[in-house]
Formats: structure tokens, C-alpha cells, sequence
């Protein structure tokens, strides 16, 4: 999940009661009781990728014990999905429909510094540099999670109406330099068919109350791009500017420009539109200007002819800006994800399910606009889904901090939301 926080107040949070909590399936008792079974295991396996996070596209050593995990319990398992993604088919008892759950593996290059006993200090490879690792954004949650729901559900396969499709994706938070990974490798390699899913879910912890599930149906998450604007001066001494050309005066025209056409120069009723300058790259010495400077950032958009003006309009004005000072510039855009697209009449299906997952019932399906983006979307591109957050409680950091972590209380509430989500659906299909 691209760099995001949400904290939701026990205040915004809503419990169905009385005939809307009303469709409990005959199945919940054993659902909620192998889930506090499974606790003490999720818990040590979290707590286990916690300890030994790994970057996107690299994710050995975790796919390895989620594939060894979902062969053990007699799953279906195929490995080496966009170079290290997992999937086990669980194959239920009766005839029925395909579901799919997903959880995604990939730490960041983030210095952990929450003090847990168990906390990360890894280093691996990014980029050509050697980086701290950890799991900042609650990976580890979400592959535990997952290992334990599809023990769970293996455990009622006889009762199951259909088949379940559980998805172990890396790279979420975005390959390294050069290469292509996540969701949409995913797809392209074919983990929505064979059998082929009707629909998925899957979750994501976020800072808010233990146990609360949260979402809003339609747009939820923005759309995202990345970019990088290379330029080329003119190299002098840093007390003679005018032989040469001023790079930092032109970079910090280009940062006003960009913030110009986010406040002043779009139709942001259209939907929440950021365009961020994340990273200036340049120059060795405090006294030399130098040739050569690199910029990266981000776009986030909900409106598809809104992102396309935006984009021409940053692309012009670098052009412009470089042209003025005398210097060449470029400009790359990444492949974006796109917006995490809540099917509507999904969301509203599965309303009552997740409120008998949560917490006390406590869930909120009209959260703001998030403007992290998340790859989740590319399955939703494919088939219906629905992505929803789950609260973790109130750590120092949000997500993507290098004090993030989790209540793990929340863990067996995800567990249980996650079978519910597939049973709950296998289940209409069959009726």
C-alpha cells in the first residue's frame, strides 16, 4: 500500500443490529472459534515475516514457508507467480462458484525503529544500495492472515460450496528499478484463471480501532503514477552562477509550477488530485553547481481525464521552465496503478458479512477518499472486488513509518473476515 494512513475514530464507526446483522450463516460458530484456535499460530507467523521482511520481487523466504504452509494442508499450490507469488486452490466439497482472497508479502527500505523484540534488521539490495528492511506497511499482517485463514478453511472443505482461490502477491509496494511485478504481473500470468474467480476481497491493516472494518464502495484509493524528470545544465562554481546554469533555482521553479497546477489550475471537484515532489537528486560539493539533476515524485487522481490534463500540463511546464534556463530536460512515467474500485453492488452484499467479522460489529462504509493507492485494482479491472482496511489500533507511526506496527488483536478479527467474505459468497452463488 503506496505510502498511506488511515485513522478512523470510534466515532465514525457503526454497528449493524437487529435484521441487518440478521443473515449469520449456520457456519459462523466454527468460523469464529477456529479463528481464536489459529490466534497463537497467526501471531507467531506474523511476528516471524515481522523479523524477516523482504523487498518486492524478492520475497523468497516468505513465499517459501506460505507455499510449504498451503501444501501441507492439501491445497492445490503454484509457485513462482511474477517471480515469487504463491497460490493455493482449495477445492470445497460441494459444487458452487470461485472466490478469491489476496494478501501481499513486500517489506520497505525502512529503518524500523518500534523497539519490538522481534523487530526487523535486515538489510537487502535496492536500487544498487544496500537498505534497512522492514515490513512498514503491515505485509506480515496480511500473509498471516491469509495462511490462517486458508487453515481454517481447509479445515471445512467438506461443507465448502464452491472453490477458494487464495492469492500470496509480492511486490505491492512496486518493483525495483528495471523491473515489472504485483498485481498486474499477477493477472498477466494468469492467477485469476483455471478456475476462474468471480470475485475477490481483500484487506489491509490500518491505524483505527481493533477490530473495525472500514470501506467505501465505488473509488476508494487513488490512481497512481510515478515519474522522474532528469535534467541537464550547464556545471560551474557554486560563486559564479552565471557561467554556468542554476539548477537548484530552476528545480524549485519546477516544485512551485507542480503545486501551482494541484491548487490553481485543475477542477478538483472532479476528485482529490496530488501531484507530489518526492525526491531531488544532485551535485557532490557544496561549491559546485553541477550538469545534472534528477527529480522523482508521485500523482495521485480519482478522474481519469483529470489525470490526463494533469500530466500534460506538469510535462509542458518542465519543458518551459528547462527551455528558459537553457537546459535539457525529460520526463518517464512508470505504470500506473489504477484506482481501487469498490464494486458497488459487492460492497453492499457483504455489508452485513463484515459486520459480523468485526469487532462488536463495528464497521464504516463511507469512509473518505484515500489518496494511497494500492495495485489491489488491477484484479478489480478483471472481476468484481472489494478492499477494505482493517483497524490495527493506534501505533506511534501510521503506515509506511518506521514505527508502524500492529495491536495483534486485530489478527484474528482479519481471519475471520477473510473466511466469512468467501463462505458468505460461495454461499449466494450457491442459492
Amino acid at each position: 500500500m503506496d505510502r498511506r494512513s488511515l485513522i478512523v475514530g470510534a466515532g465514525a464507526l457503526m454497528a449493524l443490529s437487529g435484521g441487518q446483522a440478521a443473515r449469520a450463516q449456520s457456519f459462523d460458530e466454527a468460523v469464529f472459534a477456529k479463528a481464536k484456535a489459529l490466534q497463537s499460530k497467526v501471531v507467531a507467523w506474523r511476528r516471524d515475516f515481522h523479523q524477516n521482511p523482504e523487498l518486492g520481487n524478492r520475497e523468497v523466504r516468505t513465499s517459501k514457508i506460505v507455499a510449504d504452509h498451503l501444501k501441507k494442508l492439501g491445497l492445490e499450490v503454484k509457485t513462482g507467480i511474477a517471480k515469487t507469488g504463491v497460490r493455493g486452490i482449495l477445492r470445497g466439497g460441494k459444487p458452487g462458484g470461485v472466490v478469491a482472497l489476496r494478501a501481499d508479502m513486500d517489506g520497505l527500505p525502512v529503518a524500523e525503529q518500534t523497539g519490538l523484540a522481534f523487530a526487523s534488521k535486515v538489510t537487502m539490495d535496492y536500487n544498487g544500495q544496500t537498505v534497512p528492511v522492514m515490513h512498514a506497511c503491515g505485509h506480515d499482517a496480511h500473509t498471516a492472515i491469509l495462511m490462517g485463514a486458508a487453515e481454517l478453511l481447509s479445515g471445512m472443505k467438506a461443507d465448502i460450496p464452491g472453490t477458494i482461490v487464495f492469492i500470496f502477491q509480492p511486490a505491492e509496494e512496486g518493483a525495483p528499478a528495471g523491473e515489472e511485478g504485483g498485481a498486474m504481473v499477477m493477472v498477466q500470468e494468469g492467477v485469476l484463471k483455471d478456475p476462474d474467480v468471480s470475485a475477490i476481497f481483500g484487506l489491509h491493516v490500518v491505524p483505527g480501532p481493533v477490530g473495525s472494518l472500514v470501506w467505501r464502495p465505488g473509488p476508494m484509493m487513488a490512481a497512481s503514477d510515478r515519474w522522474e524528470i532528469k535534467l541537464k545544465g550547464k556545471q560551474t562554481h557554486g560563486a559564479q552562477p552565471w557561467n554556468g546554469i542554476d539548477m537548484a533555482s530552476m528545480t524549485a521553479e519546477i516544485v512551485q509550477a507542480f503545486n501551482q497546477i494541484a491548487a490553481r489550475q485543475i477542477n478538483l471537484t472532479k476528485g482529490p488530485t496530488v501531484l507530489t515532489v518526492a525526491t531531488i537528486h544532485g551535485g557532490l560539493r557544496n561549491n559546485i553547481i553541477p550538469d545534472d539533476l534528477a527529480m522523482q515524485g508521485t500523482l495521485r487522481t480519482f478522474d481519469p481525464a483529470l489525470r490526463k490534463d494533469v500530466i500534460a500540463r506538469a510535462e509542458k511546464a518542465v519543458i518551459s521552465i528547462a527551455e528558459r534556463y537553457g537546459a535539457k530536460s525529460s520526463f518517464t512515467w512508470g505504470t500506473p496503478n489504477p484506482v481501487t474500485n469498490n464494486d458497488r453492488a459487492l460492497s453492499a452484499h457483504m455489508k452485513p458479512t463484515l459486520a459480523r467479522a468485526a469487532l462488536d460489529g463495528k464497521i464504516a462504509d463511507d469512509i473518505d477518499f484515500i489518496t494511497g493507492a494500492e495495485d489491489f485494482s488491477y484484479y478489480q479491472l478483471q472481476v468484481p472486488g472489494l478492499f477494505y482496511d482493517l483497524g490495527a489500533g493506534f501505533p506511534p507511526g501510521v503506515n509506511h513509518s518506521p514505527f508502524f506496527t500492529i495491536d495483534e488483536a486485530c489478527l484474528e478479527i482479519g481471519v475471520r473476515a477473510q473466511a466469512l467474505t468467501a463462505l458468505d459468497y460461495l454461499a449466494t452463488l450457491k442459492a
